[in-house]
């Protein structure tokens, strides 16, 4: 059950065969059917889940109802809303599985003991941050710079694992743009092929 997130987790620092016991008894695997919500609008987050298996996406609600994704999040990626996990204040998202899935959570509480008996945990997160960020400023930069078609080239060139298991809406939403918008790009594509 833990050899995905161990071979995660060796990528970025190295454990003891103690302090990985340790890990692995600070963590709950959880399964989640699909289309569960993990949080929603208003409740605290209290976890970072490790994605084993499925799809999840993260997005906000504007007041008239309009969905704005945020990220989308595979097997070997974690997701959360740092904000609201960290500071323990209400989250303004919503965290949605697409598919069934399999997760290994900590919770608010197990992580700081975990940073308090293993420090180099702090290493581990503090850089999944930092990559978190760096990927927001970059997307943030593409929404701003680049047309609609260049956005979903790149979005299928990054992610081609995540382009079949995502319904085209959701990616549309993701990229900024409508699905009827989206759909006149996908069809410009195919007329230049």
């Amino acid at each position: 059950m833990f050899e995905q997130i161990d071979q995660f987790v060796d990528r970025i620092i190295s454990l003891t065969p103690e302090e990985r016991q340790l890990f692995h008894s600070l963590l709950k695997f959880r399964r989640v059917r699909k289309r569960t919500y993990l949080l929603q609008d208003g409740e605290i987050c209290d976890f970072e889940a490790y994605i084993v298996k499925g799809c999840i996406r993260t997005y906000y609600l504007s007041d008239d109802g309009t969905e704005t994704i945020l990220s989308f999040a595979i097997e070997d990626w974690w997701v959360s809303d740092p904000y609201s996990f960290t500071e323990q204040t209400p989250s303004n998202m919503f965290i949605e599985s697409l598919e069934d899935c399999e997760l290994l959570v900590v919770d608010h509480k197990s992580k700081a003991a975990l940073y308090q008996k293993i420090p180099k945990f702090e290493t581990l997160f503090r850089l999944l941050i930092q990559r978190s960020l760096f990927a927001l400023q970059k997307r943030f930069h593409s929404l701003v710079s680049q047309t609609a078609e260049q956005r979903y080239l790149a979005f299928l060139e990054k992610y081609p694992q995540v382009v079949q298991r995502v319904p085209q809406n959701q990616i549309a939403r993701y990229l900024g743009v409508s699905p009827e918008f989206l759909s006149k790009v996908r069809s410009a594509m195919h007329k230049k092929k």
